[in-house]
């Protein structure tokens, strides 16, 4: 059984922030992710209606026992048509005069439906508030992250006995994703990724039916869901026999990986964590080839909430944070490489949940 989650305990924490941040008399959260943070309610169509004293989810008559099953603590309202009659019911009941709702996810059509519906309610446009809160992950988050990285991992050790000259990249991925699957994964956390040989220099290479070839490079990058929580890891592998120059590459990689992740710890600025990886990348001549950030959160979604490393990320990493470390390098024309953990931020030092091999394998 998964770890209970303390929902209460993060309700409490995001009315803190709401008053703190915008000094709001309530708030109106739509991301469905944000939701499930904040109640547990897993279901569609909905909305969070929050005040220091009251916590509604506003849904459809689809999902109206469903949330009492999984809000604990919440009201349920079923809306009618359209769905902003009844938040006006409730902030008048409420007697909200400033509501916040998350600018990134309500289209301009719902605002302008909502701002004629709450008149004369004051609507404050709002960024980040739940995604604050959901950069630093409590014990029980951790535990089902480290689940989804060790089936991810067990995954990983069961297709390298697949992969052989021949095998069609859409083949291996299909049997990966199948084991994940029956291993317990309730999906995968992204579309897999696996690029062999001229195509590995595609960061986000789509399994096509290009077969396998002896003396290149293939990379997997993939990920699960477990109890709602994310994976995500990259291994490449050498298929039979490589030049000097691909060893090379890949060493190139694994030090940057280990350097990245040797200076992950609470406190440092995620830019200048993906300048020490970038550096050594670059001083191995191959600095034009590492296009993208160091590493991003983990969490809920597999691009989470949180600070990332990335030559532009000004935030420092806080203690309870969960970031990938992954550089890469691509080759037109010739390859890639990447290699990518999943990590939690600690006081002083990373703690990798990712334990498949690094050194490099060759088939």
């Amino acid at each position: 059984m998964p770890e209970e989650i303390d929902f209460a305990r993060r309700l409490a924490a995001f009315r803190a922030a709401m008053a703190q941040g915008g000094n709001l008399d309530g708030m109106w959260v739509t991301n469905p992710t944000n939701m499930f943070y904040l109640s547990g309610f897993s279901g569609g169509t909905a909305g969070l209606l929050v005040t220091q004293e009251n916590a509604v989810v506003v849904t459809d008559s689809r999902y109206t026992e469903q949330a009492r099953l999984e809000a604990a603590g919440y009201r349920v309202e079923q809306h009618g048509t359209p769905v902003f009659a009844t938040v006006k019911s409730l902030v008048d009941e409420f007697r909200v005069g400033r509501l916040g709702f998350e600018k990134q996810h309500i289209t301009y059509q719902a605002f302008e439906e909502m701002s004629a519906a709450l008149a004369p309610v004051e609507l404050v446009p709002t960024q980040g508030i739940v995604e604050e809160l959901r950069a630093v992950k409590d014990p029980q988050e951790i535990a089902r992250i480290e689940r989804a990285v060790a089936l991810a991992d067990e995954g990983f050790t069961y297709i390298l006995s697949f992969i052989k000259p021949g095998v069609s990249e859409r083949d291996i991925n299909v049997e990966l994703e199948f084991y994940l699957r029956r291993r317990g994964a309730t999906a995968m956390s992204f579309p897999s990724i696996v690029a062999s040989g001229p195509r590995g220099a595609l960061p986000h290479g789509e399994p096509t039916d290009r077969q396998v070839q002896s003396g290149e490079f293939i990379t997997l990058d993939f990920g699960v869901l477990v109890d709602r929580y994310c994976s995500d890891m990259t291994r490449t592998v050498a298929v039979g026999k490589i030049s000097e120059e691909q060893k090379k590459v890949y060493e190139t990689v694994l030090a940057a990986q280990l350097a990245g992740i040797a200076a992950v710890a609470a406190g440092k600025v995620g830019r200048d964590v993906d300048a020490i990886a970038r550096d050594v990348i670059a001083r191995a001549g191959y600095g034009q080839y590492f296009g993208h950030g160091l590493g991003h959160g983990v969490g809920l979604n597999v691009h989470d909430a949180g600070p990332r490393l990335s030559p532009t990320e000004q935030k420092t990493l806080p203690v309870g944070a969960v970031v990938t470390v992954e550089p890469g390098i691509y080759i037109p024309g010739w390859g890639g490489v990447r290699i990518e953990d999943v990590v939690v931020v600690e006081a002083t030092q990373a703690r990798v949940l990712t334990h498949s091999p690094k050194e490099l394998i060759q088939l």
